[in-house]
């Protein structure tokens, strides 16, 4: 309903668009025409030649030619060519200026409507991950009124249920901020140390490794890199986090790195499930999770967490790729340009 809402608006704007460009259009060549015509109209008036010079007539060859008519017979017919062919010229006007007006509305909404057709999905899928956990709250606290008698062991599931969907909450919210933070293109790019920004990432993500009993080995070369210290740590701990969930226990994460033609590509290998060609090419959108083609588990997560990735890589002119194999694992990698 959204999106057929979305195209009679854009469809109508494309209309009153065009027909302002037809608009425009018409008024230059009808202003054109006018001006030329007066003009050409006015040099064919000069033509005539002047009354001292002509007495009712001249003899041409035996015939006597009445010189001032001649002359305004030829400067009529004339006019009216010249109108007729400036008419001509306002209707071929009219109808390529119908095209090109269309056209050049089309192309000119085209930016916007995407934009907008992005901005009401995204819109539409935020409202409904945030419905999730709040009706997931709602819920447990109904049925903890419902009852006669709360003993404080109940009390305290519900508490601990409520928290748990709040941090989720909280989780969303934060992620719809970088999101809304990481469309500014502000970031300055420098010469940055590729050990320190990895070290960095993987202590935010250390917990989490542990918990899973998962090994992660930096075995990443001492280079320098051209990008931004906070873009980069945020993005190297996304992927992380996206290989730590979706890794099983007991496994291993290699971070390594190589140089090829004045770029360097870091690679984060995980040992995992890895992702089906169908949903290989969707993994960077918003609110996008492949937990059916990953994971018959359930697992935490909006589907944010990449497409934050790609919009920082591409802000510092950084790459986002990844290959994968069904259940062996996959790898996703960042190239960077050396400094």
């Amino acid at each position: 309903m959204t999106s057929e809402k979305n195209f009679r608006f854009f469809r109508s704007s494309a209309d009153r668009l065009a027909l302002t460009y037809l608009s425009i259009i018409m008024l230059m060549s009808i202003g054109f025409s006018f001006v030329f015509y007066n003009t050409s109209t006015h040099q064919l008036g000069r033509q005539l030649p002047p009354r001292e010079i002509i007495n009712n007539g001249i003899i041409h060859n035996g015939f006597s030619t009445d010189v001032q008519g001649f002359f305004k017979k030829r400067i009529s017919e004339g006019r009216h060519e010249l109108l007729i062919k400036l008419l001509w010229l306002n209707v071929l006007t009219l109808g390529g200026g119908v095209v090109v007006s269309y056209l050049l509305a089309r192309r000119t909404l085209l930016p916007i409507e995407e934009a907008m057709e992005a901005q009401t999905q995204f819109v539409s899928d935020a409202s409904h991950e945030l419905r999730t956990p709040l009706t997931a709250i709602r819920t447990s606290n109904e049925v903890a009124l419902r009852k006669a008698k709360l003993s404080i062991e109940d009390a305290k599931n519900v508490i601990k249920q409520n928290i748990e969907d709040i941090i989720k909450l909280q989780s969303l919210t934060d992620d719809l901020l970088r999101l809304a933070n990481n469309n500014d293109d502000s970031y300055v790019l420098s010469p940055i140390a590729l050990q320190e920004i990895v070290g960095k990432a993987m202590n935010q993500v250390i917990a989490q490794a542990q918990a899973k009993d998962i090994t992660v080995n930096d075995e990443v070369d001492n280079a320098t890199v051209l990008g931004n210290k906070k873009a980069l740590v945020q993005i190297i701990t996304i992927l992380l986090d996206n290989a730590i969930k979706y890794s099983d226990s007991k496994s291993t994460i290699t971070l390594n790195s190589e140089t090829k033609d004045r770029s360097i590509y870091l690679h984060i290998r995980d040992q995992g499930i890895g992702i089906s060609e169908a949903a290989l090419p969707h993994i960077f959108k918003r609110f996008y999770r492949a937990d059916q083609s990953r994971s018959k588990d359930h697992r935490d997560g909006y589907g944010l967490g990449l497409s934050i990735a790609a919009k920082l890589a591409e802000q510092i002119d950084a790459e986002i790729t990844v290959e994968t194999t069904i259940k062996k694992g996959a790898v996703f990698t960042i190239i960077l340009a050396t400094a």
